[in-house]
């Protein structure tokens, strides 16, 4: 293969799945080259096809149409010898949990046919590039998420390959993880001038790439660098504030209103993206601010998206509540005092103090493995504490907890519902399990139907629905009942930032009518939604503030203008050192 000859090469891709008598086209006519040597983002919604294509392009697909070339041989007729040069990461990379992190990189090199005498150094490269080093013994079911993440990075790259597919390497790792993954792919690059697609759900990663790609339906909506998509929203895109109005609320507000293409709460403010290069206005806001700002991929990226789907949520009705909520009402309906978990001898949450007010958004933010998820399973009643007093809804979970349980929602980290259901039955089975009958299990059905755009759907298998629509079916599945309290455990983990948008209007909703929302999130900018966060470490409450607060605690001379995602990390990084010390 020439030097200047692209690393991939795809021409007239074409491929459908069918499932039943309904047909998806997954690829419709794609065509695209990927230069040597360089990062190349493939972004675009649920279900647009990028696991289609890294798929057909590691060889474990056949095209229905077209053609893929890697490396310069065709995948398909050639795909023993593809997959020879290149390493391929999808998104849920199979770790055996029951062996050690030195076991599975054993396994993966006999797979992988690796030299014995070439294994040891390549070994120690490895952890030391992972920071893994210090693990080697440990088993891969015990590491974190971020951890596990840099593991199945690492035993793709046993043997190094010329080309490197990741399919949303970083979806559920926390910012300290992601920035350390990023660290290892810049320095592939860099120093073994590999070449690299690379699928996210972050569109700030997006932004660090080469070039990128944008599907959308199974076609190329755009290509090109990352700046280009910005550049084309120059002029339309402002930081507005109105006096008297929260974000959440002039958010709401300004994603209604004529001639806006995006609305996101950034802080204090609300980021805008107007169709037209003129200012957003608001009727009932008359001295509404607006001041142009500079564009950002995001931000040209959700354009190119609105224009070409219709479909998003803009006026949302959550239904008559089930049980008595009064919005105004501010006591709190959660309280936790010295909440701890112990497993054998390690304590996963470790004297935990708050409490959240009705009606309020609450986050609950940390590193992987900080002991999020296990207090969310306390909380819904599903998991005892081993020391101290939880309250949910006024009840003691150690006494009332299926009392309790009736008056949530919840929304797991993982696609819990059942996938061999379709979306109809998994409806009517939650409706039923919360004691739902006759006119008012029927009009929830239709009410759920309706809201989450899943009508269509009905008849599909909950399993083979893109992950988009899944999270859709596992929130209406929540809301089945129409709870006071909502948990939410990493609801957009590999979501893309339009099913986030149009996710996040919901809760808004929901928290506007008085039910209270509590919310675990890798993504730092859907904590800006949060009236309030709590930051775990090591089982630990590091902070609890607003997100205001905590940037301003995080801001310095070289960081004037700390994101959350900054202010979180210091936390953190601080928090290593007083341990380490």
């Amino acid at each position: 293969m020439s030097g200047d000859a692209p690393v991939l090469e795809a021409t007239g891709l074409c491929k459908s799945f069918v499932f039943g008598k309904r047909v998806t086209v997954a690829l419709d006519a794609v065509d695209m080259r990927l230069v040597a040597g360089r990062v190349t983002g493939l972004i675009g919604p649920d279900g647009a096809g990028k696991t289609t294509l890294m798929r057909l392009a590691a060889g474990l697909l056949v095209p229905d149409a077209g053609e893929v070339r890697v490396l310069g041989r065709d995948a398909t007729a050639e795909s023993l010898a593809v997959q020879a040069e290149l390493g391929y990461m999808p998104q849920r990379f199979g770790l055996y949990e029951d062996l050690t992190v030195a076991e599975n990189l054993e396994l993966y090199a006999d797979l992988q046919g690796v030299p014995r005498a070439t294994r040891a150094a390549r070994y120690a490269e490895l952890m030391r590039m992972t920071g893994l080093a210090p693990f080697t013994r440990r088993l891969a079911g015990r590491l974190s998420g971020g951890m596990k993440q840099k593991l199945g990075l690492a035993c793709t790259l046993v043997r190094p390959p010329r080309l490197l597919l990741l399919d949303e390497p970083t979806v559920g790792v926390d910012p300290v993880s992601r920035r350390e993954l990023w660290a290892i792919i810049d320095h592939l690059v860099a120093s073994a001038g590999m070449s690299m697609l690379l699928a996210t759900a972050y569109l700030d990663e997006a932004e660090r790439c080469a070039d990128v790609v944008l599907l959308h339906e199974g076609r190329v909506l755009a290509r090109g660098a990352p700046r280009a998509l910005s550049a084309a929203v120059a002029g339309r895109v402002w930081q507005v504030s109105a006096p008297g109005m929260a974000p959440r609320e002039l958010q709401d507000a300004l994603s209604r209103a004529p001639g806006v293409a995006d609305a996101l709460v950034q802080g204090e403010h609300v980021r805008v993206v107007t169709r037209e290069a003129a200012p957003p206005t608001l009727a009932e806001s008359p001295s509404l601010r607006a001041d142009p700002v500079a564009p950002r991929f995001e931000d040209g990226f959700v354009d190119l998206l609105r224009q070409a789907r219709s479909d998003l949520a803009r006026d949302i009705d959550m239904g008559p509540p089930r049980h008595a909520v009064d919005a105004d009402d501010t006591r709190a309906v959660i309280r936790v005092r010295g909440a701890r978990r112990r497993f054998g001898t390690f304590w996963a949450v470790d004297g935990v103090d708050f409490s959240i007010a009705r009606g309020e958004i609450f986050g609950l933010l940390g590193a992987n493995g900080a002991g999020k998820t296990t207090l969310f399973r306390m909380l819904c009643g599903l998991l005892p504490a081993s020391a101290g007093r939880l309250e949910v809804a006024g009840f003691d979970l150690r006494r009332a907890s299926a009392v309790a349980r009736a008056r949530i929602g919840y929304m797991s980290q993982k696609f819990s519902l059942y996938g061999n259901l379709s979306v109809a039955q998994n409806l009517a089975f939650f409706a039923a399990a919360y004691g739902l009958h006759g006119a008012e299990r029927a009009a929830r059905i239709a009410w759920a139907e309706s809201t989450f755009d899943l009508a269509d759907s009905a008849a599909q298998l909950a399993g083979l629905l893109p992950l988009g629509y899944k999270q859709r079916l596992a929130m209406a599945c929540a809301l089945m009942h129409a709870p006071e309290i909502l948990f939410l455990d990493e609801p957009t983990s590999g979501v893309d930032p339009l099913a986030r948008r149009e996710f996040w209007l919901r809760i808004n909703a929901l928290a506007r009518r008085g039910v209270t929302v509590l919310v675990t999130t890798h993504f730092m900018e859907e904590a800006e939604y949060c009236d309030r966060v709590a930051i775990l470490a090591a089982g630990r409450l590091l902070a609890l503030d607003a997100p205001a607060a905590l940037k301003a605690r995080a801001r310095n001379a070289a960081l004037p203008e700390p994101s959350l995602e900054d202010a979180f990390i210091a936390l953190i990084q601080a928090h290593e050192q007083r341990v380490a010390s």
